[in-house]
C-alpha cells in the first residue's frame, strides 16, 4: 500500500471524512499546518467543524461524492466510515488513496525526532495531558494530539515546531501499531474492547507488538506495579524504565500526603530524589500518571523543574473528573470512565474527599463491554450511595446480546434505571442536596445531564 509519508509535502490536497471528530479535526489542523491544502466532510455541524471552518479549512455537511474535488490527491477516514460511503465508493473508482486515521498519524509521528506514545487501557488522555504540560514548562514546542480537550490548549491538539510529538496511542482496532514512537509509555494491561480482541492475551499480544516498534536506541516506559504489563514486555529487548508506587520501579513516589482533591509527593528516581510534585487532582491513579509522565520526562531529558512545575499546572482534562458546577449546594463532576477499572479508580478518589454521599449516574458504552465485564461493573456500581443508571450507550454496536442496563440495575440494591435522560435529570433534582457529589460517568453523552442540571 502506499505509503501516507508520501503525501506529507507542502502543496499536497488532501480530503477527511468524518473531519469533525477530536481525533480527525485535530489531524486537519495538523495538515494544514505543514502546507497542506486539506477539506472535509462531516454528517452534523458542530464546535469542531465551527472551528475548521474558521481556521479556512472548507467542511461539507453529509457524505456526498461531489464532496471531492477533483484534484485530490488522498482521503483519510475516521474509523467509523466504511467502504460503502459514497466519498470512499468514488476515491476507489478513481484510484485515490485512502488511508486510516491513525496511519496519517503514524506518518506524521515519523517526522520527530521524540515521538512520545501514551498507551494503556486507561490513563491515556490525563498522562498525554500531564506530558503536554511538562513539555510546555520545558519549552519544547510540542505537537500534540490527544483524546480529549486540554484547557491549556483549549482544544485537545496543538501544531507546534519543535522537535517532539506527544500522542494519546489506542490499542483498539490495533490503531497504535501505525505509530513510530521512540517513547512509548504503557501504563496498563487489561480486558477491554472485546469486540475486537479475542481476550485478555489477544491484547497482550497487541501491546507486546506496539513495544516492539520503539527503535534499539528509544525507551518503553510501563507501570511496574501491574502484573499483565509487565508480564507482556518480559524478555523485551528495549530500554525499560519502570514506574510505580514501590521502591522496585525506577520512578516512584515516597511521603505521599492527600489534602482533599491535592496530592504531594516526591518523585524519586532509582533512589535518589528528582523532585516533588503537587498534583491539583485527586486520586491514586493520578499519582501513577504523574510517574508514568515523569517517567517518559525524564528519557528526553527534561529537567526536574519542568516537570514540576507542568504538572502543578495541570488542573485536569475534558471529561476527566471535570468541575462543572453545583445545584443545590451538590457538586457535580463528569468523567470518561466507561470499564470496571476506571469506575474503580475513580470511586477511590471520590471517598477521599469526604462527601456524605455519592450519587453516582453512570451510562454504560457498547453492549459487548457491558456483557463482557458485567459482574465486575455491578462490584463497582454496588459502592455508590445512590446509583442512576442510564441506557447503554450503543456507540458502534447493535443490540444482538439482548442487554439493558435494567439487568444491572436488578443486581444493585437500591438502584434504578430511568431509560431517559430527563427522568434522570428530574430525579437528581428531587433528591440533590448539600454535602452530596453528583457524578455522570460514561464514554457516551452522559455529560448532558449534570450540565443541564447546573445550567
Amino acid at each position: 500500500m502506499t505509503d501516507f509519508s508520501n503525501y506529507l509535502s507542502p502543496g499536497r490536497k488532501g480530503h477527511l471524512v468524518g473531519i469533525g471528530g477530536v481525533s480527525m479535526s485535530s489531524l486537519a489542523e495538523v495538515l494544514a499546518g505543514m502546507g497542506l491544502t486539506i477539506t472535509g466532510s462531516d454528517m452534523n455541524e458542530g464546535p469542531n467543524v465551527l472551528s475548521l471552518r474558521e481556521k479556512g479549512i472548507e467542511v461539507r455537511i453529509g457524505h456526498r461524492a461531489e464532496n471531492i474535488d477533483a484534484d485530490t490527491d488522498f482521503l483519510v477516514r475516521t474509523a467509523a466510515v466504511h467502504d460503502d460511503n459514497p466519498e470512499i465508493i468514488w476515491a476507489h473508482t478513481h484510484d485515490i488513496p485512502v488511508f486510516e486515521r491513525t496511519q496519517a498519524w503514524g506518518a506524521i509521528s515519523r517526522d520527530y525526532a521524540n515521538a512520545l506514545c501514551i498507551s494503556g487501557t486507561h490513563g491515556k488522555t490525563t498522562t498525554t495531558s500531564m506530558c503536554t504540560h511538562i513539555l510546555m514548562a520545558a519549552d519544547r514546542d510540542p505537537t500534540v494530539m490527544i483524546g480529549g480537550t486540554l484547557p491549556l490548549l483549549h482544544a485537545g491538539h496543538r501544531v507546534g515546531h519543535g522537535n517532539t510529538i506527544v500522542m494519546e496511542a489506542c490499542e483498539y482496532y490495533n490503531s497504535f501499531l501505525s505509530f513510530h514512537p521512540t517513547v512509548a509509555v504503557i501504563l496498563n494491561i487489561e480486558a477491554d474492547h472485546l469486540d475486537f480482541f479475542k481476550d485478555l492475551a489477544d491484547v497482550e499480544h497487541s501491546f507486546r507488538a506496539f513495544a516492539e516498534r520503539v527503535p534499539e536506541d528509544g525507551f518503553v516506559v510501563a507501570n511496574r506495579d501491574d502484573e499483565n504489563t509487565m508480564a507482556t514486555l518480559a524478555g523485551l529487548d528495549r530500554k525499560l524504565i519502570t514506574f510505580g508506587l514501590t521502591p522496585e520501579a525506577d520512578v516512584y513516589a515516597e511521603n505521599l500526603c492527600f489534602l482533599g482533591a491535592n496530592t504531594t509527593f516526591d518523585v524519586m528516581y532509582r533512589g535518589k530524589l528528582f523532585t516533588d510534585v503537587t498534583l491539583h487532582v485527586p486520586g491514586l491513579h493520578n499519582v501513577k500518571n504523574a510517574l508514568a509522565a515523569t517517567a517518559a520526562s525524564i528519557c528526553l531529558g527534561i529537567r526536574p523543574n519542568a516537570v514540576k512545575y507542568g504538572l502543578a499546572g495541570f488542573n485536569g482534562a475534558g471529561r476527566r473528573f471535570e468541575f462543572k458546577g453545583k445545584f443545590n449546594g451538590a457538586d457535580v463532576y463528569d468523567d470518561y470512565a466507561h470499564h470496571p477499572g476506571e469506575l474503580k479508580a475513580l470511586l477511590d478518589a471520590v471517598e477521599r474527599l469526604n462527601y456524605q454521599r455519592t450519587v453516582l449516574v453512570f451510562q454504560p458504552h457498547t453492549y459487548s463491554r457491558t456483557a463482557a465485564l458485567f459482574d465486575d461493573f455491578v462490584e463497582q456500581l454496588r459502592r455508590a450511595d445512590v446509583l442512576l443508571l442510564a441506557e447503554i450507550f450503543a456507540a458502534r454496536e447493535q443490540n444482538t446480546i439482548g442487554i439493558s442496563s435494567a439487568a444491572l440495575a436488578e443486581r444493585v440494591e437500591g438502584a434504578s434505571f430511568l431509560p431517559s435522560f430527563q427522568e434522570l435529570e428530574n430525579a437528581l433534582r428531587a433528591m440533590a442536596r448539600p454535602g452530596d457529589i453528583i457524578l455522570t460517568v460514561g464514554a457516551g453523552d452522559v455529560y448532558k445531564i449534570g450540565e443541564s442540571l447546573v445550567k
